[in-house]
């Protein structure tokens, strides 16, 4: 079947994946545009008040769900997937992840966020896609997407076979579990669409059961006021108190319903050197984040995903998984690192430092 500018359908799409493997993307997808089935849930999700204080979500009533009316003359959306697993990612990783989330004295950083920001790894390259593909086709209208919009990532992504969306509400593909970025193109061009993925959970509730605050609601509905990486990421102020226990030592971010399901097995390394993890984050302890002051916080962050949330939330996020291991093992040198901190902290950390202080004692 002839396609755009001539080209038979199967010859763009190969062009489009092989272009796409030589920038670090692991599979290209088409969808459609007509998202109208995905309106009710959308809708629930936020009148049920599960995006919390991510006001964004609903500001931008359905375009969501509407392509062309986000960016208008939309005819199709390019997907992309892109691995991020560190180039050294030893096997069994998931066993040494659970190791440091049992370790009270080690910090947790969710894998995605130990190199580089993933925003400006994949916006690049995606344009990059979308230049070669203008020079193959001639100019078109298009523009892109990473996490940067009102898009529904994940609908776009099943329904063009990049993968399935999980109980958890992630996409996951039988080859490459969960552990990926999505990114989209949003082209004015009539491109084949590929094939939609097919759900294989099954029976498996594995990530609903393993959720320390039980954000997984129900099977493909999570409350975001109750997950750890909104707590940790995306939350302001105060993280509430009820919920600070089950953080753990859960600093930015939260795997664990990657790390119990069974898919991610299959999960690819990362072809690319940006998701190499920074400054130690694989395998810092709390007390040594702590000690870092804003100007080494904005050193040790700088082009990464973790910059974004600020000193003030970072020191939130470690004083809440310092208080947690002073329950667990008492230790006198947190006890002074929090008190040494506490006279020059604002309302909003000093608040948290007296949460981690309270069982130690005068």
């Amino acid at each position: 079947m002839t396609g755009v500018q001539g080209l038979d359908d199967d010859t763009l799409l190969a062009r489009l994946r092989e272009w796409a493997a030589t920038l670090g993307f692991s599979q290209i997808g088409v969808a459609a545009v007509d998202l109208s089935t995905a309106e009710a849930g959308l809708l629930a999700w936020l009148h049920n008040g599960f995006h919390g204080s991510m006001d964004y979500m609903a500001v931008h009533g359905m375009k969501r769900a509407r392509p062309a009316e986000l960016v208008p003359g939309t005819l199709r959306v390019i997907t992309a997937r892109m691995d991020y697993l560190p180039r050294d990612t030893p096997a069994g990783w998931q066993a040494i992840e659970w190791q440091r989330l049992d370790d009270p004295s080690k910090a947790a950083v969710s894998i995605y966020a130990r190199g580089r920001d993933y925003h400006k790894v994949l916006r690049a390259r995606l344009q990059t896609l979308a230049d070669q593909l203008a020079e193959a086709v001639g100019p078109f209208g298009h523009r892109v997407f990473t996490d940067s919009a009102p898009v529904l990532e994940v609908e776009l992504a099943s329904r063009s076979g990049i993968g399935w969306r999980g109980k958890h509400t992630l996409a996951l593909h039988r080859d490459a579990g969960s552990m990926f970025f999505l990114g989209e193109i949003y082209v004015d061009l009539a491109l084949p669409v590929t094939d939609p993925a097919v759900p294989h959970c099954g029976s498996c509730s594995a990530c609903i059961d393993v959720c320390p605050t039980r954000a997984i609601v129900a099977p493909y509905r999570l409350d975001a006021r109750r997950c750890i990486s909104y707590l940790t990421i995306e939350h302001v102020g105060a993280i509430p108190v009820e919920l600070r226990a089950a953080i753990g030592n859960r600093i930015y971010g939260c795997d664990d319903c990657q790390l119990v399901c069974p898919w991610n097995k299959y999960a690819q390394r990362s072809s690319l050197p940006d998701f190499d993890a920074r400054d130690g984050l694989d395998d810092a302890t709390l007390l040594q984040l702590w000690q870092w002051s804003e100007d080494e916080f904005l050193r040790h962050t700088e082009g990464s995903a973790i910059r974004r949330i600020g000193y003030e939330r970072w020191q939130r996020n470690l004083a809440v998984a310092l208080g947690n291991a002073l329950r667990r093992q008492p230790d006198p040198r947190i006890v002074t690192a929090l008190r040494e901190r506490r006279a020059q902290a604002g309302a909003l950390v000093r608040e948290h430092i007296d949460w981690a202080l309270a069982d130690a004692g005068p």
